[in-house]
């Protein structure tokens, strides 16, 4: 019998149902525990295993490759600051530090009230617009030491229900990768991608 909710065991039978193959889906249903449980717990992982016709020790090696799988308890908002080479030469560690003194939380902590968490991350593709950050893995680019500050002091106080990477550029942003064509309606819930089939975004209008 399912651990899962109903409703996303039906979102779970939604994704395998887009692939040839049910291991092929291992990858979204993580996220789909994820999202379930606040982190990858060992249950969650059994389960992504029953639903997909893979040992636990299978998905076990799927979820701990990746980064972006949480296997422990995140904050919140996840406050992810990139220190590869562009943003690196262009203050990224400079504006990590601003994140983990505005915060109280170092890189690969939360803080004790399950709010915030802090890591440093390799390139997560906006060289141009370095230095990049990322809330909930909602991006914001040109990012100052001060505008950082901001960022975390703003998600403090307003704690808002979901995070918009437009809304969070206009406040903490600076040069950009290049002009964002497209407005972007949509906003990451919690600590994990934000993707419309995982159930995990808020999109405008929604009540």
């Amino acid at each position: 019998m399912s651990m899962w909710s109903q409703e996303t065991q039906n979102r779970a039978k939604e994704i395998i149902s887009r692939y040839p193959e049910k291991r092929s889906a291992v990858m979204p249903l993580l996220y789909l525990a994820m999202a379930e449980e606040g982190h990858l717990t060992d249950e969650g992982m059994e389960e992504v295993a029953d639903w997909v016709d893979l040992t636990p020790a299978q998905v076990r090696s799927v979820a701990s490759f990746y980064t972006m799988y949480k296997r422990e308890r995140t904050g919140q908002y996840l406050v992810s600051c990139c220190t590869s080479i562009s943003c690196m030469l262009l203050g990224g560690d400079d504006v990590l530090h601003a994140i983990e003194d505005e915060s109280g939380v170092p890189h690969g902590e939360t803080d004790a009230e399950g709010l915030l968490s802090v890591e440093h991350v390799e390139c997560i593709g906006a060289c141009g617009g370095a230095v990049a950050v990322q809330v909930n893995y909602e991006l914001i680019e040109g990012v100052t030491p001060e505008k950082a500050r901001e960022l975390v002091r703003w998600l403090k106080k307003a704690r808002p229900e979901s995070v918009n990477t437009d809304e969070m550029q206009e406040l903490f942003g600076g040069v950009k990768s290049f002009d964002w064509g497209i407005k972007e309606e949509d906003a990451a819930v919690g600590p994990y991608p934000a993707f419309q089939p995982l159930g995990t975004i808020k999109s405008a209008g929604d009540s």
